[in-house]
């Protein structure tokens, strides 16, 4: 019957034997090359959306930038003036707003990346396309939408007393940005493969991120509290996101150049999470869009 069926196809429509299945993984290196000529779709995708995100809320895109300042406003409160916790800071306020805005870009790739998949099962069953460039769309369309949030952040901390003033270091903030950039789509893609096994994996991302927050020192300087924990204090030390809000506040508090250590460890971090989850999400580009993943 299917014999028959193809070859009443192949008789009715030509071009039959160019077709090729929807889904498949196709070489490392094609498939690098297939996301590099997609490079202008997403693009574009991603800066569409920016344009239509907020279309349904009455503030629109200034929610990018209220919804983290009423967070730094509000732990600032409760770390810093119910407890005290700005004891010995010379500024408080720039360590929470820093903390605060730029933990915002990790914590969403986390909560993106359990998505990415389920909320384009649509696309990724009707099209023939590497699916990394969903993820790589989401990450496009996340730093630029809160492009505008950092302009904020760097407008605080120098409006704000004591005053942040611009220095030299500053230069190394895109640097640590983009590195940042790259550690974030490592987890995505980790995020996304892993979501597409463990569907339940999106509802537990508001706990996740939430617990990250508070074991990265995000909102208070967790160092005081780890500082006669030994163990707990290298666990911490170790943490990627904790070294790299570190980084941001010696670059644009203390006006100096992380430690090469710091740099080391970063870097490391953001490489094994990049290779990590590549290869992982590669791996499964054969699975992504079947109705068992839902």
């Amino acid at each position: 019957m299917t014999a028959k069926f193809v070859e009443a196809v192949r008789e009715s429509y030509d071009g039959i034997d160019r077709l090729t299945p929807v889904t498949g993984r196709p070489g490392l290196g094609s498939y690098v090359r297939q996301l590099w000529q997609r490079r202008h779709f997403i693009w574009w995708q991603s800066r569409s959306r920016v344009i239509t995100s907020n279309d349904d809320s009455r503030l629109g895109s200034v929610w990018l930038v209220l919804r983290p300042l009423l967070d730094a406003v509000f732990y600032w409160l409760i770390f810093g003036v119910l407890l005290q916790f700005d004891r010995g800071m010379d500024n408080f306020v720039a360590f929470v707003i820093i903390g605060v805005f730029m933990y915002q870009f990790t914590s969403t790739a986390l909560t993106a990346g359990t998505r990415t998949i389920s909320s384009n099962l649509s696309l990724t069953r009707a099209f023939q396309f590497p699916r990394m460039a969903l993820p790589v769309a989401d990450l496009i369309f996340d730093i630029m939408q809160r492009m505008l949030a950092v302009l904020v952040m760097f407008g605080l901390i120098m409006l704000i007393p004591p005053h942040e003033t611009p220095e030299w270091t500053w230069l190394l903030f895109p640097v640590l940005m983009l590195v940042q950039s790259v550690f974030d789509f490592g987890l995505m893609l980790i995020m996304a493969r892993i979501s597409t096994k463990i569907p339940d994996l999106t509802k537990l991302m508001q706990f996740v991120t939430r617990l990250l927050m508070y074991g990265s020192g995000v909102i208070f300087p967790i160092e005081r509290l780890t500082a006669n924990h030994p163990a707990l204090h290298a666990i911490v030390e170790m943490n990627p996101v904790f070294v790299l809000l570190s980084m941001y506040r010696e670059i644009l508090i203390d006006g100096t150049v992380p430690s090469p250590e710091h740099w080391i460890m970063l870097l490391c971090w953001t490489a094994a999470v990049f290779l990590i989850g590549f290869f992982v999400f590669w791996l499964g580009e054969e699975e992504y869009g079947r109705e068992q993943n839902r």
